[in-house]
């Protein structure tokens, strides 16, 4: 046996359905598509999501939530950044200056990482792990 002997089975195999090709085809006149209706027109078909003129779902459903327009903007800093820094004492502008922060607003600590010395760090916000950290090397919180 050579795969060129092999074949669909008997009824796998339809022939394509030609409409529109005249009243002895079967398929002629309305070529499937019925009398009048708006689907039985040229180019009558219909978008997704639409309910024939009633108000689609999509517009019925309330509105969840919204855009802000003006957000605030929080910059976090991680522990684990501030112990690679050589200085004892961290402000804003000294993490500026260093580009651990490059957009203007506040300033939050975060307390993802390892502190192995005393800090004090100046801040305007700070997350409780954060506080505890620094609190546990020996340093001090300051918020602005």
């Amino acid at each position: 046996m050579n795969l060129g002997d092999l074949h669909a089975a008997e009824g796998a195999r339809h022939p394509r359905k030609r409409i529109g090709r005249g009243i002895g085809s079967g398929h002629g006149k309305t070529s499937t598509r019925g009398h009048k209706g708006q689907k039985a027109r040229a180019g009558g078909s219909i978008r997704p999501g639409f309910e024939g003129g009633q108000m689609p779902l999509q517009r019925r459903m309330p509105m969840r939530g919204f855009t802000p327009l003006d957000p605030k903007t929080v910059n976090v800093v991680n522990i684990g950044a501030l112990a690679e820094l050589d200085a004892s004492e961290i402000t804003p502008e000294l993490l500026r200056q260093r580009r651990l922060v490059r957009r203007p607003g506040p300033i939050k600590v975060l307390g993802n990482g390892e502190l192995g010395r005393k800090l004090t760090v100046r801040a305007h916000a700070f997350s409780a792990s954060a506080r505890a950290k620094i609190e546990a090397a020996g340093g001090s919180c300051e918020v602005l």
